[in-house]
């Protein structure tokens, strides 16, 4: 193969490579725009959502929370058990430092009676050193009308934290935190707990309100149009310089074997020719 020739093939498989690479790389970047879509889609229809039964949702304490019941508002009656306040470390809040409040709700109407539910009663900031907490507000005590947005059950860290706090809102971890032990033939605790919307009667000192989740759709669109734009250029680029290779070497014709350069007699030679000469 020509040299011309070699060149446009590695030229186009080069072309071949990169189109395919970005190619994929913009459809990653769409499926997570999809996948964005869908979540800000559930979010702006449950988050406002009228208030129903916890057990309208989750008829089981055991039972998983439905994918699009995520952030639906439901209510459920019971009583705190504010000796078993839990932490939740390292959830910064609008960007401000803080600690999540996490206390176990002991069902009594609108879900399994006597089972646990975690509730996420709001934020407190750290304190003057960033990391002390000091004056909690406590929840309402005796019986309590609480109204919350369901999440699942985080997966459990593998961190370890302080007495009385966590890194996750994993509701085995949260309940060993606190030392809650459920009573004996109860139903144990729900697998998924609920970010405070309100309570009824209200406290008298109030945590920080939690905010509502983020719909920005992010930038996974235009990183996928810019991938496949990457790709398009990549195979129109390539495959340009790729013909101009073919088409320089057709015009430069077949290679010319370069003349034989004569060789210039030698003085030996000269002197051979003279003695012939002289002979002849």
């Amino acid at each position: 193969m020509r040299p011309h020739a070699r060149r446009a093939v590695s030229l186009l498989l080069l072309a071949l490579a990169l189109g395919v690479t970005c190619t994929f790389l913009g459809r990653w970047q769409w499926n997570r725009h999809v996948a964005r879509d869908a979540q800000i889609r559930l979010i702006e229809d449950n988050y406002s959502a009228e208030p129903v039964p916890l057990s309208a949702l989750v008829a089981m304490p055991a039972e998983l929370l439905p994918a699009d019941a995520a952030w639906r508002q439901v209510t459920v009656t019971g009583h705190y058990e504010a000796n078993a306040t839990v932490l939740l470390r390292n959830r910064p809040i609008g960007g401000m430092a803080g600690y999540h409040v996490l206390v176990p709700l002991v069902v009594a109407g609108g879900g399994e009676p006597g089972a646990v539910l975690v509730v996420d009663r709001g934020w407190v900031p750290t304190g003057e050193n960033g990391i002390d907490v000091t004056g909690i507000p406590s929840p309402p005590t005796g019986t309590v009308a609480v109204t919350v947005r369901l999440r699942r059950d985080e997966a459990a860290s593998p961190r370890s934290a302080p007495p009385g706090q966590v890194q996750a809102i994993s509701v085995a971890q949260v309940l060993e935190a606190g030392a809650v032990v459920p009573a004996a033939g109860s139903p144990g605790a729900y697998r998924i707990y609920g970010e405070m919307a309100a309570e009824d009667p209200a406290p008298e000192n109030t945590l920080g309100k939690l905010p509502a989740p983020s719909t920005d759709p992010g930038s996974h669109l235009s990183y996928a149009f810019q991938w496949w734009t990457f790709a398009l250029g990549s195979l129109v680029g390539f495959t340009a310089m790729a013909r101009r290779e073919l088409q320089d070497g057709s015009a430069a014709g077949p290679a010319v074997r370069p003349a034989r350069r004569r060789r210039s007699p030698s003085a030996e030679d000269e002197e051979d020719a003279l003695v012939d000469f002289q002979l002849g």
